[in-house]
């Protein structure tokens, strides 16, 4: 049986000044280390402007959730002042699956480290609040690849189990499902028995 963990509910900002600087903290939960750094280049774009886009997540690397994979960085900010402050709050949150990216504009005052660390960590902790924390069981992806013939069939299973997916009717039909880690399986295997064995899964 795979482990629940918390994460983050829903994407979130939270903002607010410390002596003429800006803060912005931005969080989003994400399923894997390529979407926690797609979150992290969307909010550098957008925020281009600033002076400092700090970017901090923990994601599971593997399924079993064995692996955690932790990441920051100060981006320019003076060493241990950003970045680490960011994760930390995560990691003593216990947030697994989640991204936060804290955008500074800088108002003219120095804050020096212990007022950036102060900063840093009130901007993800405002955002992981306005974000809300739910546990999560592991999901993965199955796709599935059907004919026309079958597709009514499979979307139903799909949806009398409610799970979340993406359906693509092109030569064939195609379904991108979400599906908790462990009832995979029996999803595979209910497809299977449904169009007779007609069915490709990954």
């Amino acid at each position: 049986m795979s482990r629940t963990f918390e994460t983050i509910a829903e994407p979130a900002t939270a903002e607010f000044v410390v002596q003429g600087s800006e803060f912005i903290g931005h969080a989003r939960p994400v399923d894997s280390v390529d979407a926690a750094e797609a979150f992290v280049e969307e909010v550098r774009a957008e925020y281009d402007d600033a002076t400092h886009n700090v970017p901090a997540y923990r994601v599971r690397a593997d399924a079993d959730g064995e692996l955690l994979r932790g990441y920051s960085s100060d981006d320019g900010e003076p060493s241990g002042s950003a970045g680490k402050p960011a994760l930390n709050v995560l990691a003593q949150r216990d947030l697994e699956n989640c991204a936060v990216v804290v955008t500074r504009y800088f108002g003219g005052t120095e804050l020096g480290v212990g007022g950036l660390v102060r900063a840093y960590s009130r901007a993800v902790k405002d955002a992981v609040d306005a974000a809300g924390v739910v546990e999560e069981r592991p999901h993965e992806r199955v796709s599935i690849a059907v004919e026309y013939d079958d597709s009514g069939t499979v979307r139903g299973i799909l949806e009398s189990e409610g799970y979340e997916f993406d359906a693509d009717y092109a030569a064939d039909v195609t379904f991108d499902a979400r599906v908790p880690l462990e009832e995979a399986d029996a999803l595979r295997d209910r497809l299977r028995s449904a169009t007779s064995g007609r069915v490709d899964l990954e």
